[in-house]
């Protein structure tokens, strides 16, 4: 199982970097290795999604995620077809003058063993977690 927390100041409003979080149908077009993104069910209170990657390999898995606006966007992993583990959350607190702590932690375990494994799940939480963080500031930044 690999775990990683990132913490970072972003000069982009705590409200902004949040509607860029929970704007799950554009994904592919800005974070890298998502292919697609089904939004099975979605409310003000959090929505059900099914993300389909391509990170060294594709994989597919299907998160339930809850929101506190502004706040904290957290998931858990409904089913997947190699993840046997898929927790993390989003945590943004507003430091005024339109700039955002931004907490991100994962924490992701695959099923059986596959060569290789131990490297994706160490891409997933030491590479792309820093890069994520950017393309989503990026992102909010555009909003």
């Amino acid at each position: 199982m690999a775990k990683a927390e990132k913490k970072e100041i972003f000069d982009v409003p705590a409200d902004k970097f949040y509607k860029a979080i929970i704007d799950y149908k554009s994904y592919p077009q800005f974070v890298d290795g998502v292919e697609s993104v089904e939004i099975k069910n979605e409310s003000a209170d959090g929505a059900t999604v099914t993300m389909n990657l391509n990170l060294i390999k594709k994989i597919s898995y299907t998160i339930k995620l809850n929101h506190t606006p502004n706040k904290e966007v957290n998931w858990s992993l409904v089913s997947g077809d190699m993840m046997k583990i898929n927790n993390g959350k989003w945590t943004l607190k507003d430091l005024g003058q339109a700039r955002t702590e931004v907490t991100y932690s994962l924490e992701v375990e695959f099923k059986g063993f596959l060569p290789g494994l131990g490297l994706i799940e160490k891409t997933l939480v030491n590479t792309n977690l820093p890069l994520t963080m950017k393309a989503f500031a990026k992102k909010a930044a555009s909003l």
